[in-house]
């Protein structure tokens, strides 16, 4: 294994580390009633908005670096291809009586 994506690896490791503990970190002080006001001020919820977009980037960047196509999404082994297309005739929707 190489030095650079060892990096790599350990840097994601890190990130991943970071936005579950930011997560659990929100989800502990995130009053259970919806109508209770939040211990955190809004400053505080718009600097944690934007360490998870600084970390979603950095992760971005990794996996394009290293040749992840990070667009792709999970499928079902029997859901068709997404390069498939299904056209459907608008005739064939119109009720015949």
């Amino acid at each position: 294994m190489s030095q650079e994506s060892t990096q790599f690896t350990t840097e994601k490791r890190i990130l991943m580390a970071m936005r579950k503990t930011l997560a659990n970190i929100v989800k502990d002080v995130t009053p259970a009633d919806r109508h209770l006001q939040s211990p955190l001020q809004d400053s505080t919820i718009e600097d944690i908005k934007m360490c998870f977009n600084l970390i979603s980037a950095r992760e971005y960047e990794i996996a394009k670096e290293a040749g992840i196509n990070i667009t792709e999404r999970p499928r079902f082994i029997d859901e068709p291809a997404a390069t498939k297309t299904n056209v459907v005739s608008i005739d064939s929707l119109i009720k015949k009586s």
